[in-house]
C-alpha cells in the first residue's frame, strides 16, 4: 500500500542565515592555496566554512493529519574559490 507524505521545513530566521552565508562567500582575505601548483587534472581551491545553528519547524503531513516538529540543529556551510574567482557556496551539511 502506497501512502503519500509531504515534508516541509520552515526556518525561523532565513534572512539572518542568508546574510551569514553571504558574508562567508565574500570574505576579503586568502591564504593563497588557490594559487598553488597542482597536477594538471586538479584545481587548487581556497575554502571558507562556518558552523551555525539553524532552527525552525519541520511539518509532516499525510492524508488526514499533520505533525509540526520544532528543530534546532547545527549546519556547516562551506564556500570554495578557484584561482582568480569569487567564493561560492559549495555545500552545506547538517551536523546532527
Amino acid at each position: 500500500m502506497k501512502k503519500s507524505l509531504n515534508i516541509t521545513a520552515t526556518l525561523d530566521q532565513p534572512d539572518f542565515l542568508e546574510n551569514l552565508v553571504e558574508k562567508l562567500a565574500y570574505r576579503r582575505y586568502d591564504i593563497g592555496y588557490s594559487n598553488s601548483i597542482v597536477p594538471k587534472s586538479w584545481k587548487a581551491i581556497e575554502t571558507s566554512s562556518v558552523e551555525t545553528y539553524v532552527n525552525g519547524i519541520v511539518a509532516l503531513s499525510g492524508k488526514n493529519d499533520q505533525i509540526n516538529m520544532p528543530f534546532i540543529t547545527r549546519f556547516l556551510f562551506s564556500c570554495i574559490k578557484e584561482k582568480d574567482g569569487l567564493y561560492h557556496l559549495a555545500w552545506s551539511s547538517s551536523l546532527s
